[in-house]
This record gives structure tokens, sequence and C-alpha cells, in this order.
């Protein structure tokens, strides 16, 4: 596997258990000392986006140079070397995630702006609006791409926020390969490549989604931005880029239609957002209502509730939930803080069973909690 393209899953995580294995190794002290004096460095200063990428690059550059002279890794491969590398950017942006991420008002304000313009096209948006070829149209399996690319607010470290891209646009690039030779037609390009992932990404709608993309051109080691990365990388800034300042003409529509559309979706949008808050006041001037009545009246409105409340179990609840998840298109980012949702078994680290243990006795105790709070007994594991 080439230098350029480290992004099997398989191997990221003992990529990273490497890393963290020579660390603790006695001759390593003193990349340990560096490693954390330029963390806390950058950690105490005032945020600048570009001179903090600037640091963050000649720091891995100087620390990889010294890992090829160090005995951990004089004699080992280019593949090492390249896994000490992947295994020190991870550590360091992790680290200072908090810190250098969305960490400029300027990238916080376009984040919102950006999302509002996808919450906005995704209420009408069409292939054909893209002038996607009919062979090409495949809104089912399209969705495997937008799922890959909805994961990126997940991750920390700009490799793996990269693979999510990377796997958004393998799935699109099969998806148009496999359309093209049941069609008995000539191998996509990058005419047919770029109008789909433009419109995956308007549907998908990732969260910050514009900060994403800045932290991995600041924060991605350069050498490794390259090759097949580089491409896609390079495809999604266009994508990004081509939504920003879309328009009537962008999406082959008249101008009127355009401006009634986007009328219509931010009714819509405004529409369901209300919906809780409308619900509320009528539920008060009810109550309002209610406390006027005589006593019979509001004896028989308790009983009315109690029985709601009766007959509303866990389960109810769990579908009701689903079924707003699903209605959502955005509902993904309800999962964004459940880091493991996505991963395979074969992710996994041992320094991870803890955490996950420990998610496991909050979810028990958060879920007992909530069945006995409706009047649920005896939930079960086969419940949950």
């Amino acid at each position: 596997m080439e230098n350029s393209e480290p992004f099997s899953s398989s191997t990221a995580p003992l990529t990273w258990h490497d890393f963290l294995e020579r660390m603790r190794h006695p001759s390593a002290a003193e990349f340990v000392r560096a490693i954390k004096t330029f963390i806390v460095s950058i950690s105490n200063t005032p945020p600048d986006p570009e001179t903090d990428s600037t640091s963050v690059q000649q720091f891995l550059a100087n620390m990889e140079a010294s890992f090829r002279a160090h005995p951990l890794w004089s004699t080992g491969s280019e593949e090492e070397l390249d896994s000490a590398g992947e295994g020190l950017e991870k550590y360091i942006m992790t680290k200072l995630f908090p810190r250098v991420f969305a960490s400029h008002q300027h990238d916080i304000k376009q984040d919102e702006n950006l999302h509002q313009k996808l919450s906005l096209l995704q209420q009408f948006i069409k292939p054909e609006h893209l002038d996607i070829q009919p062979t090409y149209q495949n809104e089912t399996s399209w969705i495997l791409a937008q799922k890959e690319l909805q994961k990126i607010n997940i991750y920390k470290a700009p490799r793996d926020k990269l693979v999510c891209i990377l796997s958004c646009c393998k799935v699109i690039s099969n998806l148009l390969l496999n359309a093209s030779v049941a069609a008995n037609e000539n191998p996509p390009g990058a005419d047919e490549f770029l109008p789909v992932l433009i419109y995956v990404t308007i549907k998908a709608n990732p969260p910050q989604l514009h900060s994403n993309l800045l932290y991995i051109q600041r924060f991605r080691r350069e050498s490794r931005l390259v090759g097949e990365a580089a491409y896609f990388f390079t495809n999604m800034l266009s994508a990004e880029a081509f939504v920003t300042n879309i328009d009537a003409k962008a999406l082959s529509m008249d101008e009127t239609e355009f401006q009634k559309n986007m009328e219509s979706a931010q009714a819509l949008i405004h529409g369901l957002s209300t919906d809780y808050t409308t619900s509320q006041n009528i539920g008060q001037s009810m109550s309002s209502e209610n406390s006027e009545s005589t006593t019979e009246k509001e004896n028989e409105k308790e009983k009315e509730v109690s029985s709601v409340k009766k007959n509303l179990s866990v389960s109810d609840l769990e579908n009701k939930g689903a079924d707003m998840i699903v209605k959502d298109g955005n509902g993904i980012e309800e999962f964004r803080n459940f880091p493991y949702l996505y991963s395979e078994a074969g992710d996994l680290t041992i320094g991870d069973v803890e955490d996950l243990l420990d998610g496991y006795k909050e979810l028990v105790l958060k879920y007992v909690s909530l069945a006995k709070g409706v009047g649920v007994g005896g939930v079960s594991s086969e419940d949950k």
C-alpha cells in the first residue's frame, strides 16, 4: 500500500496502538516531552488558524524526521515509519481538537450559512437539476454515500475525517461504474462524478461541513494529502463551492421557479420548527381554560391524562422517536456524540473497552429510570 493512501479501516487501529506502545518505551521519553510541550504551547496561545496550521505541519515534519533516526524506527520499514507519522498526527490533533476546530467566528458563521442553504436545497433538489443522466440516477443506493459523509463530525483526527469523504466518494464511483457497465456505456468521468457528489452532499447535509474541510486542509499532513485522497478531497471542496454559490442557472432552473422553491422550503422548515412551540402554546391555553372550568371537568381531564400516561410505554417512546428520526433528514446529527456507533469490531482497541463499559452502564441506568418514570416495570435486556 502506498503512503499516499493508508486508509484501510483494519490497519488504522493497529497503527494507533503501535504508536502508543512505542511512545511508552523509555527511549521515547524525549519524544513524549517534545509532544507534550508542543501541545501546551499551542493550547496557551490565542487561536490563529493559519499560524496554527503552519506550526502543526512543521512540527509533524520535524518529528517524523526524528523518528527516522531513532533506534525505535531506524531499522523499520517505510510502512512502519508512515504508521508512526499517522499515529503522531492523530495523537496531537485529538488533543488540540477543541482548540483548533471551528476556532474562528467566520468559519462558524460559514457553517451555519452552508447548513441552512443545504437544508433548503434538499427540500426540492432533484438529480435532473444537476444534469445527472438517467443512467446514473440511483437515489436509493446514494443513501449509502450520504451515511458515510454524515459520519465526518464524529471523528477528531484529520485522517479519520478524510476517510469519511473517501468512503463516500468510493461508494459513488462504484455505483457509477456499475451503472455504466450495465448500460454498456463508457466508464464515467469527472463530469458524471461531481454532480452526483454535489447531490449526495446536499441530501446528507453533514454538520459543520465547512469547518471540517478547512480542518483537513490545515492539519492533515501535507505529504499524505496526495494521489486518490487529494483527488476526492478536491472534488469535495468543489462540491462545497458549488453549493455555496448555487443559483437558478447552476440548477438549470428558471429564476422565478428557483426563488419560489427556496421560499417554499423556508416556509416548510420554519413551519416544522414552530410545530413544537405551537403545541406548547395550545397546551398552555387549554390549561388556562381548564383552570376556570368546574371541578368535575378538571377531574375528567385528569383521568384522561392519567389514562394516556398509563398507556405510554418505553416502546411507545422509542417508536415515536424512531419515526421522528426517519422523518428528519438531519436526524443523523443526533448520533454525533456517540463515537462508537459506526465502529466495526476490528476498529476497537483495548483502551476502548473501559469507555464502552461506562457507556453501557450509563445507558442501562437511563433506560431503567425512563421505564420506571413512565410506569413500566420488569424491563429486561430483551426490551432494549
